[in-house]
């Protein structure tokens, strides 16, 4: 397990494969083993480098108060540390989130960058969902977090056609969302997104940019992705239908086409 020391926290990270580097960032639930599926696609010709942010995953809980800023400028420091100069960019949600803070604060680090499921400004809306969450896991009911936070991160047609699936997630995330300290963490990761908020810095992303949005996305809705394609510049849009918050798992192969395909295609600018 590789580690690397940021603001007094010890940050897991992990770094596999040859050619390309690409960074892939974690949704607020998620950590570096939500990946795992992805492996062998992510690292056939690329390098991966995947990370747990603070409190997530395998990194130490938070000792100090801290937004999502302050997970990009970790982002920084990791690079520094692998002597990473340049590095295409995936994220997803909240990890899209930081993407756009680390895409604007530091812009020279960045080649491509790659959004789903984001948002430029963490909404009233989001922000009451997002209280919602808090409250629940401060009941310590394992099953009432759970169906206040998973069913809505599905599509409706996912979750029709994969029943068996999500009452199996049940089972699966059951032993973690009874684990206090989990909990804990997940309502500090919540708080840091609460200011979010880059509206006014869009114009300074000069990497070009994938913005992936899903029609049954129902915490970040399609135009949340539509204003980031608006404003920012050298960026393209692509629609999944039928698809909803958590797009990597609803279509995999999709997902993994996109990401490679923006990535490895040598050209950005075609004669034509």
């Amino acid at each position: 397990m590789s580690y690397f020391a940021f603001k007094n926290h010890n940050i897991y990270y992990d770094l596999q494969g040859i050619g390309k580097p690409i960074l892939i960032l974690n949704g607020i639930m998620m950590s570096t083993k939500s990946w795992e599926p992805f492996l062998n696609s992510f690292t056939a010709s690329n390098s991966l480098l995947r990370v747990d942010f603070i409190d997530q995953g395998a990194s130490d809980k938070a000792k100090i108060e801290y937004t999502q800023d302050t997970q990009a400028d970790l982002l920084s420091a990791l690079l520094d540390y692998l002597k990473i100069s340049k590095i295409n960019v995936v994220g997803i949600s909240y990890g899209g989130e930081v993407a756009l803070h680390f895409a604007i604060k530091y812009k020279q680090k960045v080649d491509r960058l790659l959004l789903f499921n984001t948002t430029a400004k963490t909404s009233d809306w989001l922000k009451d969902i997002g209280e919602g969450w808090i409250i629940t896991a401060k009941t310590r009911d394992p099953r009432a977090y759970y169906f206040q936070t998973i069913p809505v991160i599905y599509s409706p047609h996912f979750y029709h056609s994969r029943i068996d699936w999500m009452k199996n997630r049940e089972k699966v995330l059951a032993p973690v969302f009874s684990n206090p300290v989990f909990l804990d963490a997940m309502e500090r990761l919540t708080r840091s997104a609460e200011t979010h908020d880059v509206r006014d810095s869009l114009q300074y992303i000069e990497a070009p940019t994938l913005i992936v949005t899903a029609d049954e996305d129902y915490l970040t809705p399609m135009p949340e992705q539509k204003y980031l394609h608006q404003n920012i510049k050298h960026s393209f849009l692509v629609q999944l239908p039928q698809v909803g918050h958590a797009s990597m798992y609803e279509v995999p192969f999709v997902f993994a086409s996109l990401v490679l395909g923006f990535i490895n295609n040598p050209d950005v600018t075609y004669a034509i």
